[in-house]
């Protein structure tokens, strides 16, 4: 038998939504008040759920001491209360769309030890959530 486990984090982060290859009339006309040059910030709602067997003598499928040091470690560490633009390496090259943050939060964590990772959930606002899974991700 096969479960899966969610767990949820927060995070705050800011950014600035801008693509240096593009003129600064393309950045405003595609990311409006998000290419704001001082950049702008979210208090992040980050769910990862991992899967797999339930281990029979502890009765569950990862020890929640064993998955949140590894989140803590892998991401909250280097995206919490940072410029993402500035602070973390992967986004001096790649625009910080939250989209780009999922998957950069997937690869950072799909190699957990103790469990399966399995999907990785952002809500950016109460409005906007992103997504991604395991059979999305390449």
């Amino acid at each position: 038998m096969k479960l899966s486990l969610t767990r949820r984090y927060d995070f705050a982060a800011s950014h600035r939504l801008h693509a240096p290859q593009l003129s600064e009339e393309e950045n405003q006309r595609i990311y409006g008040k998000c290419n704001n040059p001082y950049g702008h910030g979210h208090n992040y709602a980050l769910e990862v759920t991992v899967t797999g067997p339930v281990d029979p003598s502890t009765g569950m499928i990862a020890n929640l001491g064993d998955l949140d040091p590894f989140v803590e470690r892998e991401v909250l560490a280097a995206f919490d209360h940072k410029n993402l633009n500035e602070e973390v390496a992967e986004f001096k090259a790649v625009v910080p769309t939250t989209e780009n943050v999922c998957r950069e939060i997937f690869r950072l964590l799909q190699n957990f030890p103790a469990a399966r990772l399995e999907r990785v959930r952002i809500e950016e606002t109460s409005k906007n959530s992103f997504e991604i899974g395991v059979e999305d991700f390449a």
